[in-house]
């Protein structure tokens, strides 16, 4: 039973084998499950969090990402990999200030428009995938039990604190 805004029970509404399991829940290719979109600084903690449907493309997302980031200015530079290879998301990032470093997709038929230089700095990306590795500890992140994608979105959010307040030990 579920406990409903006015203050009394009410029992949840069934659901048949072949729907949806709750919003921001599309297809993938196991199946059906979610986004976790991060973003973390330089150091790898975790500035922003948000969840998705997994069935639209990741350059769509990364924007209101950047705009759930609680600190007031952004950073010059996002490094992302190359699923955010897009000149228009280039183009208005770049109008915000932010200078994307990705890789260029193998089947790009425009001119490159980074150099060598910049995608040095993606090295760095290990610091990423490590934040991420450090996120599948959480077994309901892993394995999304909420059907409410508020609750799915706190526990990552609380998963996210834990790895801040954790790395700020007291001396």
């Amino acid at each position: 039973m579920a406990f409903n805004k006015c203050g009394g029970w009410r029992w949840p509404t069934p659901r048949l084998p072949r729907q949806n399991g709750g919003s921001d829940v599309g297809p993938t290719r196991r199946g059906k499950g979610s986004k976790l979109m991060l973003l973390i600084d330089g150091n790898g903690l975790p500035l922003s969090v948000n969840v998705h449907s997994a069935s639209p493309a990741e350059v769509k997302l990364i924007e209101p990402l950047l705009d759930r980031h609680i600190l007031g200015d952004h950073s010059i530079r996002l490094i992302y990999d190359r699923a955010a290879d897009s000149d228009p998301l280039r183009e208005r990032l770049a109008a915000d200030g932010i200078e994307l470093i990705c890789p260029h997709r193998k089947g790009r038929k425009r001119p490159p428009t980074q150099a060598g230089r910049s995608l040095r700095r993606y090295r760095s990306r290990w610091k990423m995938e490590r934040s991420i590795a450090w996120l599948q500890n959480y077994r309901r992140l892993v394995t999304r039990y909420e059907y409410d994608p508020q609750r799915f979105l706190a526990f990552a959010q609380l998963a996210c604190l834990h790895k801040v307040l954790k790395r700020l030990k007291p001396l």
